[in-house]
């Protein structure tokens, strides 16, 4: 069985690049920028209808796609985001935090285009953000992250694969299983270096273990360049989305390591 599966992902592999030679792709101009970074927007658009979709477990909520640095000295300073096609060039306005809202536009879709930015592939990494409005400082709701990463698997926004076999992650994951199992490890980012975080709702409260927080503590030097954590580790987490136990209403509280009293 093991025989028969490697040559399948072998003819596909063979198809996918014979149909990446043949297929015409959109005319892109960038300015100034070599190999830059560039994301699906009919992708970005099933993200978008997923967390229309499911609503309901963040009924308060608002999507937003963000750029975070993932190399360590990137200046996120000056970013410059478009919708590109053959035809057509959109502005995309990014607010102070470099976050966007999704638009809609028919003819980007027609054309296939794609979003892109004014700085190098790898350089930087792509969020879905979903957020309900009044939460206290610090904290984040848990049936927001279980929307914000249907929507960010939905939009193929996917932590710890290399570029390389990327084409592949669409076959092997889905989004409901990486959203609802508790191996599904979809990386979050908090705002600042953490030192912990506690799950409240109402008198319980659970402190996530250590293999929650720091991408599980499993990233290696060789490891670490496939992950989009690679500049920003001290600050993920996984979030315990599988756990019915868990309502949507619960809060993830962060003790950031800047608030540790020496």
């Amino acid at each position: 069985m093991r025989i028969h599966s490697s040559l399948l992902l072998v003819c596909l592999l063979t198809d996918t690049i014979a149909l990446a030679q043949t297929a015409p792709l959109p005319q892109v101009k960038v300015d100034a920028t070599r190999d830059p970074v560039d994301k699906s927007y009919r992708k970005m658009l099933q993200g978008v209808e997923r967390f229309e979709r499911d609503h309901a477990l963040a009924p308060q909520s608002t999507l937003r796609f963000r750029l975070l640095p993932r190399q360590p000295g990137v200046d996120m300073t000056g970013v410059q985001l478009r919708i590109a096609g053959d035809t057509l060039s959109i502005a995309l306005p990014l607010a102070a935090d470099n976050s966007f809202a999704p638009v809609r536009n028919e003819q980007a879709l027609r054309e296939n285009a794609v979003l892109i930015a004014n700085r190098k592939a790898t350089t930087m990494s792509w969020r879905a953000q979903v957020i309900t409005s009044g939460l206290p400082s610090g904290t984040r709701r848990l049936g927001d992250l279980r929307l914000e990463c249907r929507a960010g698997m939905d939009s193929g926004l996917i932590s710890n694969d290399p570029e390389i076999i990327s084409w592949l992650s669409s076959m092997l994951y889905s989004t409901d299983k990486v959203c609802s199992q508790p191996d599904g490890n979809y990386l979050f980012f908090a705002e600042r270096p953490l030192f912990g975080v506690t799950l409240v709702h109402g008198e319980r409260r659970v402190t996530l273990p250590f293999k929650m927080l720091y991408a599980g503590g499993e990233q290696t030097t060789a490891s670490l360049p496939y992950c989009d954590c690679q500049v920003l580790l001290d600050r993920t987490y996984y979030a315990p989305l599988w756990d019915s136990s868990w309502p949507d209403d619960t809060l993830l509280e962060f003790n950031y390591m800047d608030e540790v009293v020496p």
